[in-house]
């Protein structure tokens, strides 16, 4: 234990005077670190931050707050009582700050499953109108550009598989699990059955398309209208709870007054 203090305090000496550059120290070690990225980290990252964040640079700022965390911890017990219980709780203390961007990316994905939820329909509706032009992967490829923000990332994985020659229906299931919400499975199996056939059938499997899709928009529709009209009775319920219990203090008060005089 004495032997981890004098490293950890060493350590801390020579970066302090700049002997080492810890920028550099970090970006080291970092491949190291490699295997503690999770696997839908590049998807949750891009599509909270897209192009404007460097996630190499964003995963180096992870590793840097967990190392610091466990140097300050181990800094911080070795002043009172350094022993095996401490030296796991002060990697434990890092390991959590390590994970505290994984976890607010995971909350914001799924605050965000709802707005895919009410915003696929209607992106659906746009790929409906390409697909009477061309063929599904073209159509897909050429939506990207005004596609939601939110689908960008899948949207590119999904032409990414295509085009490196997997014609499978795997692409488009794993668009679907990247946005699990109403009806995604069901919807690109249609798209990829739609791929798959022949000119003469094309029309009619249009037609199913556009039918799940016009249900999928009402469904939308009718979501969101019950949405505003619970607000709308949460608030009218406040209100009235408000106004309750205000009268319900001035009669106290009255009751109150009375019983003084």
């Amino acid at each position: 234990m004495e032997f981890i203090v004098i490293l950890v305090i060493t350590l801390f000496i020579l970066i302090y005077n700049k002997n080492i550059d810890a920028k550099k120290f970090i970006q080291d070690v970092e491949p190291l670190f490699k295997f503690l990225m999770e696997d839908d980290y590049k998807f949750l990252f891009s599509l909270k931050y897209g192009e404007s964040k460097d996630i190499n640079v964003s995963f180096n700022k992870r590793i840097t707050n967990g190392l610091l965390a466990i140097v300050v911890s181990l800094f911080v017990f070795s002043m009172s009582n350094l022993n095996f219980i401490t030296v796991l709780v002060a990697i434990i203390i890092g390991f959590v700050v390590f994970k505290l961007e994984y976890m607010d990316l995971q909350s914001f994905y799924k605050k965000n499953l709802h707005t895919i939820n009410q915003m696929l329909p209607y992106y659906l509706k746009s790929l409906e109108i390409l697909v009477q032009h061309y063929t599904v992967p073209v159509a897909i490829n050429r939506s990207i550009a005004t596609a939601p923000k939110i689908f960008v990332p899948g949207l590119k994985k999904l032409i990414a598989k295509i085009e490196a020659g997997d014609s499978s229906v795997d692409p488009y299931m794993d668009f679907a699990k990247e946005y699990p919400v109403r009806d995604s499975m069901r919807m690109m199996r249609l798209l990829y059955r739609l791929g798959l056939g022949s000119q003469e059938n094309k029309q009619e499997q249009l037609m199913m398309f556009a039918r799940t899709v016009s249900s999928l928009q009402n469904k939308a529709r009718e979501q969101k209208y019950k949405e505003r009209l619970e607000k709308m009775e949460n608030k009218t319920m406040m209100m009235l709870c408000t106004t309750g219990c205000g009268i319900l203090v001035l009669l106290l008060i009255s009751m109150m007054s009375m019983m003084q005089l």
